[in-house]
């Protein structure tokens, strides 16, 4: 039997392993507010369901409280933190935000998180930390009706700021390098159709990405995540990652047609819908479609994005599970 990262590399190489390579994550509310009760949530999750790797997942506050923003736990079925307080309102506050040292606050607190989840894990299971691409960032930092009018009638303002967001991430990932991650798991959530052109997704987000996964490009587990609906697959099919998650279940491509056009492994094939409201065996049955649209290479099975935290332990255990069956 192959261990988790051997399984990982056996994949990531074209190769099949002993079996498909298997992950969910989630966030942990109230848990996800100190170091140790993150690390303490994120590794309960992984001793009880046994992934093959750990997405340490924080709030996506984490990065921006120390600019200033708030947020609270209001019993979002994701998990998810509303945010009570922006820190752009007009278009000149983008230029007055500066570069966070990784020794600010919230951002150090993050990284006190990685060495604990590094140092009581299996140093055979990876690690992978969460990084929200700068225009991710921007959004929370703005609000998501804000930034879009900021692009469209400042852009230079905005193009400023996304300037000081990816120096203080770049920061960050040199860190958290440091803790013994094996990669990176980088959200972009504006490759969405809806939310901008494909000119305007290559100005503001795509420039940003490619700074930022070029300098994690020697951690070998990398994982890029497209978040939403009617995604721009084909524009970020050539980031330098070796995962590509989507909400495939949702929005195009499929598994098997993002198989020819992406060289590295398609990570999905569950939806949150069945994962939340299905039987354990409709979870089986889509794990199992999954595996056959890919062969079972260059495949890891996972959900579109989180997993509810109202997500029954039975169907999670099923997901894991499935993966043996084969």
């Amino acid at each position: 039997m192959l261990t988790h990262k051997e399984r990982l590399q056996s994949c990531l190489s074209n190769q099949t392993p002993d079996r498909p390579p298997v992950a969910l994550w989630r966030h942990f509310p109230i848990d996800d507010q100190t170091p140790d009760g993150l690390a303490a949530a994120a590794l309960h999750f992984q001793r009880t369901y046994d992934f093959d790797l750990v997405k340490v997942t924080p709030s996506s506050s984490f990065c921006l409280k120390d600019w200033g923003v708030e947020d609270e736990w209001q019993g979002d079925s994701e998990g998810t933190r509303r945010y009570t307080k922006r820190v752009i309102h007009d278009p000149q506050d983008w230029e007055k935000l500066r570069p966070l040292p990784p020794a600010a606050p919230h951002l150090s607190d993050q990284l006190a998180c990685l060495r604990q989840i590094r140092r009581e894990l299996d140093p055979e299971t990876p690690v992978i930390q969460t990084i929200f691409s700068p225009l991710s960032q921007a959004k929370n930092l703005a609000g998501g009706q804000t930034l879009l009018i900021h692009i469209r009638k400042y852009p230079e303002a905005v193009l400023k700021g996304l300037e000081i967001i990816t120096k203080t991430t770049q920061d960050f990932i040199d860190a958290a390098r440091e803790t013994g991650i094996d990669g990176i798991f980088y959200a972009v959530q504006h490759a969405q159709a809806g939310l901008l052109s494909r000119a305007e997704f290559q100005q503001f987000e795509k420039a940003h990405d490619l700074t930022l996964l070029e300098s994690a490009r020697d951690l070998w587990c990398n994982l890029v995540h497209l978040h939403g609906d009617q995604v721009y697959f084909d524009l970020v099919s050539d980031y330098p990652a070796q995962i590509l998650n989507w909400h495939d279940r949702d929005t195009p491509p499929s598994l098997r047609q993002a198989q020819g056009k992406y060289n590295g492994v398609v990570c999905g094939g569950l939806s949150r819908e069945t994962i939340v409201l299905g039987m354990p065996e409709r979870v089986r049955q889509e794990a199992a479609d999954a595996i056959t649209q890919t062969a079972g290479k260059r495949f890891m099975l996972g959900t579109g994005c989180v997993v509810p935290i109202i997500a029954p332990h039975g169907n999670l255990l099923a997901a894991r599970q499935s993966v043996e069956a084969g």
